[in-house]
Order: C-alpha cells, then sequence, then structure tokens
C-alpha cells in the first residue's frame, strides 16, 4: 500500500482550512485518511497559527516510507521541517 501525506480540504465555500493527513494513494481527496498529522489555515493572518503540526508523526510516516505531495513538502520546509 502506498501513502501519500495531503491536504484534506475543510471549510465552506472560499473559506477553505485543510487537515494534513496521511492517506493512501487510491482514495478521494476528502476520503478516510490513516493518521492526522496537523493543519494549515491559509486565510489566517498571523503565521504561527497558520500551520500546526505534529513533527513526530511526520517522521514517522516519512520513516515508513510516505510521501508528501508538492504543496505539502512546502509548508513542511516553510516550517524548519527538512523533505526531500
Amino acid at each position: 500500500m502506498s501513502t501519500k501525506i495531503r491536504l484534506k480540504r475543510f471549510g465552506t465555500k472560499k473559506r477553505p482550512f485543510y487537515r494534513i493527513v496521511v492517506m493512501d494513494t487510491r482514495t478521494a481527496r476528502d476520503g478516510r485518511s490513516l493518521d492526522e498529522v496537523g493543519f494549515y489555515h491559509p486565510l489566517t493572518a498571523d503565521q504561527e497559527q497558520q500551520v500546526q503540526l505534529d513533527e513526530e508523526k511526520i517522521r514517522a510516516w516519512l520513516g515508513k516510507g510516505a510521501r508528501p505531495t508538492d504543496t505539502v513538502r512546502k509548508i513542511l520546509n516553510n516550517n524548519q521541517l527538512t523533505v526531500k
């Protein structure tokens, strides 16, 4: 089973917020997730509250072979969690 760390969309029209989740690559964007590892609120003005990450879980999933999507990779790199 191949896994990805990706965004799961919540919120209303034009007011999105996202959960950063680990999912099987074959599931839909808003489908069932294996684990929830953080939040991303793009409309929040305060940069510190915009992203919340559980670094232990993320490192564990990366160690198990989960691959982040391009968007999640940018979010992780911006928060000093280096991902290749």
